[in-house]
């Protein structure tokens, strides 16, 4: 599954949750790389997340 822009708007933030750190785990060093490569607004993510109290937390490159 191919992040996007338009997903950060529409999917259920749960969702986004369990995409974004199964990315973080196989296929991405950190947050920036993950954003970077997916040309994704990280704060627009970071937010999204953040609205079901997930946190990034570099040390283990995982929101939690």
């Amino acid at each position: 599954m191919h992040l996007s822009n338009k997903m950060l708007d529409t999917m259920d933030a749960f969702m986004l949750l369990s995409v974004v750190n199964m990315k973080l785990r196989n296929e991405y060093s950190n947050l920036t790389t993950l954003c970077n490569a997916c040309d994704i607004d990280c704060n627009a993510l970071q937010q999204k997340l953040h609205s079901i109290d997930m946190e990034y937390y570099p040390d283990s490159n995982q929101f939690r």
